[in-house]
């Protein structure tokens, strides 16, 4: 894959020299478009008066077709200059990951938080400064949610997350594919609507509408009325009574069940452009070809039962909803009343359902999960140098250079290891030292793991294990839960998660920290033997250096290390670099002094 930051700037520069063309195009098209009116009418009345009238009016006739031609050419122009500025706008945004400024993101997917998941909230999956706004390109109400679901719901089995793993990194290298994909989502996204109301009407069914002698009825009703229309109109010996009463009879059918039929009509039509960009982005995935398993599977599932593929039957059925749209004509009574529209519509629509109905969700889903995985991609294509981790069973985990995946100017990368003979690890600091940021960089790049992207590091290596964190709890006024009682219940997820047969790996930031320091000591070191004696796997940050001592208690299964400050030109600064050992420094004194409050000299 070429460097990221090369080829995002290369197609802006392309994408800005094409806009500056088409611009100059379309300036074109519109001053062709005044004068081809102008001068057109202009000549074919002068031609009409002083000529021949019937040139005149022939004149003016192809004066009309050519300003409806370059009407044409001018909307498409337009057209194109909107998705030039779309295409830019992705190139910029890619951009903007690589430079950290992605914060700014709109989407930051603040609709998915979920305090009661394992580790959501204490890991930024959503909300914010998260992962779901740095990597999201999904704009389909179901290509966000289905990344959300990506997040929150990790592989469970390696082997899927190897074939994940690939269909990435095939994903990262179609960058031109991926943005002209998520092109066709962003068009007309204002406009995409939850899909749960469609799906609902494409899955169930009313038969009434197929029986032969309904069809056949209304088809032919409309003809035979219509025809006695006009014999009676060219005076064909037809009494006037006959036309009037096929129309009543036509009336009569049209009030039957007429609420019922305009609500399901009025579904399909509030689709129209849903079903247009769906078409579309069905298309366009169609069109690809993909050599990875998991992405020629989706495609495969592309078809319903008669080999038509997605995207033709999703184009039918917009091409019903427009047919439906005609309803909101001013007219549209009468030529209702005539042909029996309603009937007409409600017909091609179960014949539709019948075809294709069943299949339409799961077409849907394909579209949600390769939105999902586009946005993985990003990680991938702009990050060549980290790597795709290794998952094994020998339940550790095993890091060289690992840093945080969300940070990038300032992010520093350190190594760390744990497995079966050091399960625990206490991790010590004075504040600010980056304990908390660590934990938060090992869950995160646990997280990568298993999801099937790569990960923030040089290695990595880790087993498959259940991830629990405690680490921003907060008060719940609506159901009168302290902070402290909010953690003791986390706490509690997490001890009973370490009782069953699976692996569990937690992270722990400053536990107890609501209640005095002899119980919160007391508390964090039953807590720690009891989840070293259940075999979890984890890290605990502390300011409790007494705990170091369980190092030696435990014969090396629990390990100590720590974090540390410096003091330069009377500044404290920090390395953020992991060492082995309990801390020997303390920076709170200092901290409070520098918010001006005096300590005594012997303090």
């Amino acid at each position: 894959m070429k460097e990221p930051h090369k080829s995002y700037n290369l197609r802006i520069k392309t994408y800005e020299k094409l806009l500056e063309k088409q611009q100059r195009t379309a300036n074109r098209l519109s001053n062709y478009r005044i004068t081809a009116i102008v001068l057109g009418f202009a000549l074919a009345f002068f031609i009409y008066r002083t000529i021949n009238p019937l040139i005149g009016m022939s004149f003016g006739f192809i004066t009309l077709i050519v300003f409806g031609y370059l009407a044409f050419q001018h909307k498409r122009v337009l057209s194109l200059l909107n998705s030039l500025r779309i295409l830019i706008d992705l190139n910029r945004q890619g951009e903007y990951r690589l430079s950290g400024n992605w914060i700014n993101f709109t989407d930051s997917g603040e609709d998915f938080k979920d305090d009661a998941h394992p580790y959501a909230s204490d890991l930024d999956l959503f909300g914010q400064g998260s992962f779901f706004q740095w990597i999201n390109s999904a704009h389909t109400p179901m290509g966000r949610e289905a990344l959300a679901n990506i997040l929150k719901n990790p592989l469970k089995d390696p082997s899927q997350i190897m074939e994940r793993q690939a269909a990435v990194t095939e994903l990262a290298r179609k960058l031109d594919w991926r943005q002209r994909f998520e092109l066709e989502g962003i068009l007309i996204s204002n406009q995409l609507k939850p899909p749960a109301p469609l799906l609902r009407w494409a899955e169930e069914s009313n038969e009434a509408y197929l029986q032969p002698s309904l069809k056949l009825g209304v088809r032919v009703l409309p003809a035979v009325a219509l025809l006695m229309i006009i014999l009676y109109a060219f005076h064909f010996f037809v009494l006037w009574q006959i036309p009037v009463l096929l129309v009543l009879i036509q009336y009569i059918l049209l009030r039957i069940y007429s609420k019922s039929r305009s609500q399901v009509l009025s579904i399909v039509y509030r689709y129209e452009a849903s079903l247009k960009t769906y078409a579309q982005m069905l298309k366009h995935l169609e069109k690809q070809t993909f050599t990875s398993p998991w992405l020629k599977v989706r495609q495969e599932n592309l078809h319903n039962s008669k080999g038509r593929t997605a995207y033709q039957q999703i184009q039918k059925l917009s091409q019903i909803s427009e047919r439906i749209s005609n309803r909101e004509n001013a007219i549209f009574m009468i030529v209702n009343i005539l042909t029996l529209w309603d009937y007409q519509c409600m017909i091609a629509l179960e014949e539709w359902k019948k075809e294709s109905g069943k299949r339409l969700r799961q077409w849907l889903e394909v579209l949600a999960e390769v939105e999902a995985l586009s946005s993985l991609a990003n990680i991938r294509f702009e990050n060549p140098e980290w790597i795709m981790p290794t998952i094994d069973d020998q339940n550790r985990l095993s890091a060289k250079k690992m840093g945080h995946p969300l940070l990038t100017q300032k992010r520093v990368c350190n190594d760390f290891e744990m497995n079966q003979t050091s399960t625990i690890t206490l991790i010590t600091g004075s504040n600010m030292s980056g304990k908390s940021t660590f934990l938060r960089t090992v869950g995160s790049n646990l997280v990568l793991s298993y999801i099937g992207v790569p990960v923030c590091a040089e290695q990595f290596r880790c087993s498959r294990m259940n991830l629990w964190t405690c680490m921003r709890v907060s008060d719940n006024l609506e159901q009168s839960i302290s902070s402290f009682y909010a953690e003791i219940l986390r706490i509690k997820q997490i001890v009973e998660a370490a009782k069953t047969d699976k692996p569990v790996f937690f992270l722990l930031d400053e536990i107890f920290k609501g209640t005095n320091s002899h119980d919160r000591h007391f508390g964090a070191k039953a807590l720690i033997k009891q989840l070293q004696k259940d075999g979890a796997l984890g890290l605990i940050s502390t300011h409790d250096l007494e705990l170091g001592e369980l190092e030696t208690e435990s014969n090396g299964r629990i390990k100590n290390y720590h974090f540390r400050e410096y003091y330069q030109n009377q500044e404290i600064r920090f390395d953020y670099t992991l060492r082995k050992g309990i801390s020997t420094t303390r920076n709170a004194l200092y901290l409070i002094k520098m918010a001006g409050i005096e300590l005594e000299e012997n303090t």
